[in-house]
């Protein structure tokens, strides 16, 4: 599994969501993206629909009808209803992601020190690749 640890700088999580997203749905693939709290979801949801003014990222929630149809389902959980391979952790809190084969983790100047304590226990791990970004000047740059 790839794992890849973006610091959120200047964007909010929800736009990172976004595009990170529509990468994903150009491969082919289905995300899952997981957040405990219920207002960072409806805001990631709402930026997904509105992201792009010619199309739209379609998304909905674990607990609504049809979830495992959802290209993009939204959870707070890490359980893939929808048959996702990759995984968006938004809130910056990392959850077991067996089964993945990518695996993103968000966080924040809040969340940093998690963030360093996941990716130092991750080190060595069998099929693990990590990477590190970060956004400079509005471009983001893979700096390990």
């Amino acid at each position: 599994m790839r794992v890849d640890f973006w610091q959120l700088s200047r964007d909010p999580a929800e736009k990172v969501v976004a595009l990170i997203a529509a990468r994903v749905l150009g491969e082919g693939e289905r995300l899952l993206v997981v957040a405990a709290e219920a207002e960072q979801r409806a805001a990631i949801s709402r930026a997904l629909w509105e992201a792009k003014p010619d199309a739209f990222l379609a998304n909905g929630g674990a607990g609504e009808p049809h979830a495992d149809r959802q290209p993009i389902l939204l959870s707070d959980a890490c359980e893939p209803l929808n048959g996702a391979n990759h995984v968006i952790f938004a809130d910056g809190q990392w959850r077991a992601a067996e089964g993945f084969a990518r695996a993103f983790l968000l966080f924040d100047d809040a969340t940093v020190a998690a963030a360093r304590g996941v990716w130092r226990s991750l080190d060595g791990g069998e099929g693990l690749e990590r990477a590190f970004f970060r956004q400079d000047d509005g471009k983001w740059v893979k700096v390990a």
